[in-house]
């Protein structure tokens, strides 16, 4: 049962010499006597709720002290879980807050696990399901874009929108319902109005779960894999993105012997560019190696840059290797070096497509000056499906997604009854079923499983 035990961890990143401060945060009924118990606060200061004492942790038994610090004591229900919550404000480090988090372990508190905290406040009532897992969404942000959708769930936007939807649904159920049982003494039933608002619900819900598949790319990022013939600018194409050197660049055919991967955000999503080796015949076991790498990483990535050299124009060997590419993968075709083309009185506008032989050049760029960056990266997201995210105010989670689409599947249930004109029992099946799910999504109706699938994806202290 949530709240009859006490549970404790490290509420910040722990790094060594990284961080001044790192928290240790407690929470349930015996918090308060385990603060108590290892923290000294001199003079004559109160242990009032809500207000910061300053002292000394010390261990209970030999009076050693482990570390100058602050506490806070939050008693129920005025806290984040709706428990009594101490948190103690530590230093920075590694051996300090592991010391600290040891003594209140041994006092009588047990390790947290991912999302306790955050589940125990759903729980007792202090924070809706939604709000809880836009809080797990906001700390595993890997871009603005990602952490302004998450603030829009954690402001409620999402409850209302799906509350909006649950409230249609139940004023047809009721009506419905009073239908099996008083339909002699109601007014004629509106039909049409009835398959009207359900029609509406399911347009909806299914295109909350639409936004929600653009929102998954701001929230979990992509991996663009660059591909090419040796030597045509694929880490030079790497390092401009970046804006920094993450691959060697010569002109010696054959220097990226193994991927190369960067981490970065382009127009607010996140993507893992991987830079693979040159793909061609070698006799070199370490960039045969590279090459399979190179393969795999084909076959995962979400899309695929093709990258080809201007000067030498469409080759035998860029055929080769777009018919190597795995089956259904249509990539992005990019001319590189227009700057050295352009020397020769030759070069056509950047955003110009034309035949190459048996494809077409999306952009044409230049990976060492920079030119053609922008058109680059505009295409770039529009093949990945991130071009159209500008409207996005809030967005459904997959799980939230996945029951949102199931809801209005179930519908159709109810728009097939209605069609056939059957028995108003027969409305309410789906209908009831619909309603179900989205309390399963918003949390107003949950199994203890449930809860812990969905708090196991946060970090532990949250």
């Amino acid at each position: 049962m949530v709240g009859e035990d006490t549970i404790a961890a490290v509420a910040t990143a722990v790094a060594p010499a990284q961080g001044s401060v790192a928290i240790v945060r407690i929470s349930g009924p015996e918090a308060e006597a385990i603060g108590r118990r290892l923290f000294r606060a001199p003079g004559r200061q109160t242990w009032d709720s809500h207000r910061v004492l300053y002292g000394h942790v010390e261990h209970p038994e030999s009076g050693e002290r482990i570390d100058e610090a602050l506490l806070l004591l939050m008693r129920a229900p005025r806290s984040f879980t709706g428990e009594d919550v101490v948190e103690l404000h530590c230093h920075g480090g590694l051996i300090c807050v592991q010391r600290v988090l040891e003594l209140v372990l041994a006092a009588g508190a047990r390790p947290a696990g991912p999302g306790e905290f955050s589940q125990r406040a759903v729980l007792h009532g202090r924070m809706d399901l939604t709000r809880a897992e836009a809080v797990g969404q906001l700390v595993a942000a890997r871009s603005r874009r990602a952490a302004q959708l998450a603030m829009a769930g954690l402001e409620g936007g999402l409850q209302r929108r799906i509350d909006a939807q649950r409230a249609r649904l139940l004023d047809q159920l009721a009506e419905l319902e009073a239908r099996v049982d008083f339909e002699e003494d109601l007014p004629p039933f509106d039909g049409p109005g009835c398959v009207a608002a359900l029609r509406q619900v399911q347009q909806a819900l299914r295109a909350m779960a639409e936004e929600a598949g653009r929102a998954e790319r701001y929230r979990e990022g992509l991996t663009v894999a660059i591909v090419g013939r040796p030597n045509v600018g694929k880490s030079s194409l790497l390092n401009a993105l970046a804006r920094q050197e993450r691959a060697i660049v010569t002109d010696l055919p054959g220097t990226t012997r193994d991927l190369v991967e960067s981490e970065l955000v382009l127009e607010g999503v996140p993507l893992t560019l991987l830079d693979t080796a040159g793909i061609r015949a070698t006799s070199d076991p370490v960039e045969r190696l590279g090459i399979a790498r190179s393969h795999a990483a084909l076959a995962s990535a979400d899309v695929v840059v093709l990258l080809y050299d201007l000067l030498a124009g469409w080759t035998p060997e860029d055929q080769a290797l777009l018919q190597q590419l795995p089956e259904g993968v249509v990539p992005l075709v990019v001319g590189n070096k227009c700057d050295a083309l352009a020397a020769t009185g030759t070069s056509p506008a950047l955003s110009e497509a034309a035949e190459i032989g048996p494809v077409q050049t999306d952009v044409r760029i230049s990976a060492l000056s920079g030119a053609g960056r922008d058109a680059f990266v505009a295409a770039l997201l529009q093949r990945c499906g991130a071009g159209d995210g500008a409207g996005l105010q809030m967005a459904l989670n997959r799980r939230q997604a996945d029951l949102a689409s199931r809801a209005a599947a179930a519908l159709d249930g109810a728009l097939e009854a209605a069609a056939q004109q059957l028995a108003w029992d027969f409305w309410t099946i789906d209908l009831r079923a619909a309603l179900a799910l989205l309390s399963e999504l918003t949390g107003d109706d949950l199994s203890e499983a449930v809860l812990e699938r969905v708090f196991s994806r946060f970090c532990i202290g949250k």
